[in-house]
């Protein structure tokens, strides 16, 4: 595990400096085309409070935000410029600076966790980890939407080494979280304005 820890430190110092920056400048209008997917999924799904692990300039949280009231909506991220974007155009919302292996939150805060493209971004070693605070934060749904790949596949990124690796993020949930139930498996295409992500929706066993 300290390997796995300094190989998230490592890339925590990435993503919060002027790499992670550069994300930031290219996202600033990526929720666009974010609306049919948030609309339709909080019109299946009982969701009233929810959390983004990797929430960036939230492109993803302002769709939640008109559909649940803003104090109920959670963000963490780990780059200040993407914190301060997104507390100023929408100064209601919960913004935090956080790492994605300690969430700041009680067991179950949330109805829905979830991560869009972020879960890519994790040391394979410290995933495990990752989604098992995921996990232990969400009260009843979990959703994974992230790059899709047979078996683990690193991928360059912009430069960086050991910065992307594609897998089946869905069958690991199930793997290291018997709980879940799968309820859905998506896809979003460049098309429709995301970036060719798979979606897994779950849902936890209740007590």
């Amino acid at each position: 595990m300290t390997n796995g820890k300094s190989e998230a430190q490592r890339l925590e110092k990435l993503w919060s400096g002027r790499f992670g920056s550069d994300y930031v400048d290219r996202n600033l209008h990526a929720a666009n085309s974010r609306r049919p997917f948030w609309f339709t999924l909080l019109s299946k799904y009982p969701v009233q409070s929810a959390l983004e692990v990797g929430c960036n300039v939230g492109a993803n949280l302002v769709w939640l935000e008109r559909k649940l009231a803003a104090r109920n909506v959670y963000g963490i991220d780990i780059n200040e410029k993407a914190l301060a974007v997104l507390k100023k155009d929408h100064p209601g919302m919960n913004v935090l600076w956080s790492p994605a292996r300690d969430l700041p939150f009680r067991d179950g805060r949330f109805d829905l966790v979830f991560t869009m493209g972020v879960l890519i971004h994790q040391p394979p070693d410290l995933l495990p980890l990752v989604m098992q605070e995921i996990v232990r934060c969400s009260r009843r749904y979990v959703l994974c939407g992230e790059y899709f790949a047979e078996t683990p596949t690193e991928i360059p990124y912009r430069g960086q080494q050991g910065a992307l690796f594609k897998r089946d993020f869905g069958a690991l949930y199930k793997k290291l979280f018997p709980e879940l139930r799968l309820l859905g498996k998506g896809f979003l295409s460049r098309r429709r304005g995301w970036d060719d992500v798979t979606t897994w929706m779950f849902e936890k066993k209740q007590k």
